[in-house]
């Protein structure tokens, strides 16, 4: 070390077992030795740490976020300058070299415990990426450019990297794929919409291999970073233009949801998402998942910039379309989130009783035999639409998605039609117990979940999630996820799921309550 730290002047002259405490500190840290690390950060529930992910407040945080980290990336001290406050604290200037190149600084202030040195405080910043490739396949200045003029000039858009872009291939989240895939001769039409309205496209953005998640963790290519909830999981499959617009590193992104690829990713980032009825958008040039429950949608951190994406995109409504202003809710939707959601969407509902004046409780299609239909035929159709392609590439699928496609191929002809018998009827009974109300839930059962969490707590997660976002997959209608609840972990979207070809309508709404909720 050096670089000023053991200067002689006021202020600046280390007290007493500072520097040798910041060396050990540096030990531990290259060594990712967590017991070591969590006794140098002082056991408090205001301790923090900050670097451009965001910020952690409390021991406990910052000791589950270090846990899930695997390790700093390996650097030196190129230099330290220590300003002392006291005998007992002190601010502590790192300059740091990584072994990758660049240059980056970390900032502690230290106190001096019983126990010895502990870091009360700490922020470290890192050398700029040029691109993060857990976010974007391919990206452009722009990849590609827009028409002139238009309602979107000056909007940038992540395209999920199903949709076809001319000139490019689409990779689907599986390196072994992309490698196979053509180029596009034209982009995918819900593209080419955003394209002719005057946006740019920005890049291709990631997702989970052929979509078939909504957690929104790549083995191949990273999990990406999700700036509402620090280590948390950015939700998929359009993870992607998810974290990409939550980043501001685009506008507009273009995504699909099948189960809840865009609702969930915008839960949990606190964006604006909104899948379309299904049918709605031109679904040409995009690669199937499941296309019974296939939508084209957009995600966005303003609903003006959602409103526009939409309305260039969607077919023209009705210009004597109602209003909507009749609601409904379920009570047995709304307990499948845990009991801090619970508490976030009653207090929300409240605070919009003036726009909530005709609020309704009805009941629903059981949501276990519902999600059971819904997954059956999903899976169904995922293992026909690439179950060929998988077998003839073992090994190309990380554990978790190969394990589900796996599971989707044991489907016979019979259990699919059953499944299908049970979608169709209960596809009616939705639209007829909703009755052209606007369906109000929370839009996942939790905020983002932290990005190591085990299988077991993926899979409960997943299960809760899905049984109420299937709800608009299986009776084919448009949800809205608006970013009006927060509990202690995070954001989590409000959803609404309105009547079939509602879909700028619902935006209107959602931006009532935005309104009514500042």
């Amino acid at each position: 070390m050096g670089g000023g730290a053991g200067a002689g002047a006021p202020g600046i002259q280390p007290p007493d077992g500072l520097l040798a405490a910041v060396d050990a500190y540096e030990l531990a840290l290259m060594a990712n030795d967590l017991e070591a690390l969590d006794a140098f950060f002082a056991e408090d529930a205001h301790t923090m740490r900050g670097d451009a992910a965001g910020l952690l407040v409390g021991h406990e945080r910052i000791s589950r976020f270090r846990q899930g980290r695997g390790g700093a990336p390996q650097r030196e001290i190129e230099s330290v300058e220590v300003r002392t406050i006291d005998d007992d604290h002190a601010l502590v200037v790192s300059v740091l070299a990584p072994l990758s190149g660049g240059r980056g600084q970390q900032t502690q202030l230290w106190r001096r415990a019983a126990r010895g040195w502990v870091i009360d405080a700490a922020h470290v910043s890192g050398p700029a990426r040029a691109i993060d490739t857990s976010v974007w396949r391919v990206v452009g200045t722009p990849l590609v450019a827009r028409e002139p003029g238009g309602a979107l000039a000056g909007c940038r858009v992540a395209v999920k990297d199903l949709f076809d872009v001319a000139g490019h291939a689409v990779g689907a989240g599986v390196p072994a794929f992309l490698a196979e895939s053509p180029r596009a001769a034209a982009s995918a039409p819900a593209v080419a919409a955003l394209l002719a309205a005057g946006a740019d496209v920005q890049g291709i953005a990631r997702t989970d291999e052929f979509a078939y998640s909504i957690a929104g963790r790549n083995p191949h290519y990273g999990t990406p970073p999700n700036p509402a909830v620090v280590g948390g999981i950015p939700g998929g499959s359009s993870n992607g233009p998810a974290s990409a617009v939550a980043l501001g590193q685009a506008d507009i992104g273009l995504g699909t949801d099948t189960g809840g690829s865009i609702r969930v990713p915008a839960s949990y980032q606190g964006l604006w998402g909104l899948r379309t009825t299904h049918g709605a958008v031109d679904r040409g040039g995009l690669l199937p998942l499941a296309p019974s429950f296939d939508t084209v949608g957009w995600l966005t951190r303003d609903s003006a910039t959602l409103a526009t994406a939409a309305s260039v995109s969607l077919p023209m409504g009705d210009p004597d379309a109602v209003q909507l202003r009749r609601f409904a809710v379920c009570d047995a939707v709304t307990a499948l989130a845990n009991a801090d959601v619970q508490g976030a969407f009653a207090g929300a509902l409240a605070g919009l009783d003036s726009l909530l004046e005709d609020l309704e409780r009805v009941e629903l299609p059981d949501g276990d035999l519902l999600f059971e239909a819904f997954r059956t035929v999903q899976a169904a159709e995922a293992w026909r639409a690439h179950g060929e392609w998988i077998s003839e590439h073992p090994g190309a699928l990380g554990a978790d998605i190969a394990g589900r496609f796996a599971w989707a191929s044991g489907f016979g002809p019979d259990e699919e039609a059953a499944a299908r018998v049970v979608v169709l009827a209960a596809r009616a009974e939705i639209e007829r117990d909703l009755d052209g109300r606007v369906l109000l839930l929370p839009a996942t059962s939790s905020a983002a979940p932290q990005a190591n969490m085990g299988a077991a707590e993926n899979e409960e997660t997943r299960g809760r999630t899905l049984r109420l976002t299937c709800i608009a997959g299986v009776a084919g209608l448009p949800a809205l996820s608006v970013p009006l609840l927060r509990v202690a972990e995070g954001p989590v979207g409000l959803c609404l799921v309105g009547p079939r070809g509602s879909d700028l309508e619902l935006i209107e709404v959602g931006e009532r309550m935005a309104n009514l909720r500042r």
